[in-house]
């Protein structure tokens, strides 16, 4: 009988894989240099694996949620260029995260042109908390204005430099909750696009030594 998926089980099952897919070649992604093709593979594989053992809803990529009844997406990245993308909702996501955890793979690719496979070493598996998504610098940024008595008008014009993609009005709301109730700080470097641009160099760099940030691998 298969179990029900929890966080814990999950971290567990994203080890186990990445030990073994580092020693596994792959004769699919052989040649590939499809960053975006090779990420939705190996996040399928795993999704496979997850489903030999447990039950949990399978959600999809463009909700933002890859495993929403843990409330976890799934990115897989090269750590050539640690980045993936994220649909946007809203600029607030900047500031007070995502609203889900991820679960970050990165690897680095190598070709073996005699038997035409790949091997993807899995250099590191981090687990990102949901409270720890947010972007970086804007965060950061807000905080020492708080920390320095700043008011509703620094935090408004902090967001207008930042040029977060906000009118006036959501930009005050924003500053009234800053105001009350004192954010964490995220880890992501987010830009703004269409889509969310996330970037992961500082998670690597962070991972083990701030809350928030574990360490799978």
């Amino acid at each position: 009988m298969k179990r029900t998926l929890t966080r814990e089980c999950l971290l567990e099952e994203a080890k186990a894989f990445a030990d073994l897919e580092s020693s596994f070649s792959e004769p699919a992604i052989y040649g590939s240099t499809d960053g975006k093709a090779i990420g939705t593979y190996i996040e399928h594989k795993f999704l496979t694996h997850l489903d030999g053992k447990y039950e949990y809803l399978r959600g999809n990529s463009a909700k933002g949620m890859d495993l929403p009844s843990v409330g976890v997406d799934i990115k897989v990245t090269s750590v050539t260029q640690p980045q993936s993308s994220s649909p946007f909702r809203s600029a607030r996501q900047k500031i007070f995260g995502l609203g889900y955890s991820l679960l970050v793979f990165v690897y680095d690719k190598t070709d073996n042109h005699d038997t035409k496979t790949a091997n993807l070493k899995f250099l590191h598996t981090i687990f990102v908390e949901k409270e720890q998504t947010a972007d970086y610098q804007t965060t950061t940024g807000l905080l020492k204005i708080i920390d320095n008595n700043g008011n509703k008008d620094d935090l408004m014009a902090f967001m207008t430099e930042r040029n977060l993609p906000i009118d006036e009005i959501e930009a005050g709301k924003i500053a009234d909750e800053l105001l009350e109730k004192r954010i964490e700080i995220g880890y992501l470097t987010i830009s703004n696009a269409l889509q969310w641009r996330l970037q992961y160099a500082r998670v690597i760099q962070k991972a083990g030594e701030v809350n928030g940030l574990i360490k799978v691998i």
